[in-house]
């Protein structure tokens, strides 16, 4: 059974390319345009990783629902990757790191994303 990768993504062209190439891998793909939606979309979904961004409705969004997504019962220890250009966007001279409590996810990658660092962190993280 092909296994589910939701993307959770307010840049339509985004999500787009990153299913297109998620399918052409076998990967079962849904998506959501903010972070509410993408918190229904894992509850009903359940899928076996998330792929995050950052800044959508709010600059802070993606923390806010990365957060909300860990204290779900049916998705604790659902991998989550965000994938942001927060860095870029606010001119901050330092990346996110992972943290348990602040930023509960595997992994941070800074938009634009090669194709090739993407999936290998999906096969790395997914469950």
């Amino acid at each position: 059974m092909a296994k589910r990768v939701l993307i959770i993504d307010d840049d339509a062209d985004f999500r787009e390319s990153i299913a297109n190439l998620l399918e052409a891998k076998n990967y079962n793909v849904s998506a959501a345009a903010n972070g509410q939606e993408g918190i229904e979309k894992a509850k009903s979904d359940t899928p076996n990783i998330i792929l995050l961004d950052v800044m959508m409705t709010t600059k802070s969004e993606g923390f806010d629902v990365a957060r909300e997504l860990q204290k779900i019962d049916s998705l604790k220890g659902t991998p989550v990757i965000m994938i942001t250009g927060v860095r870029k966007e606010m001119n901050l001279p330092f990346g996110f790191e992972p943290d348990e409590d602040w930023l509960p996810v595997k992994d941070v990658l800074e938009k634009p994303v090669k194709p090739e660092d993407l999936l290998k962190a999906v096969q790395k993280y997914i469950k």
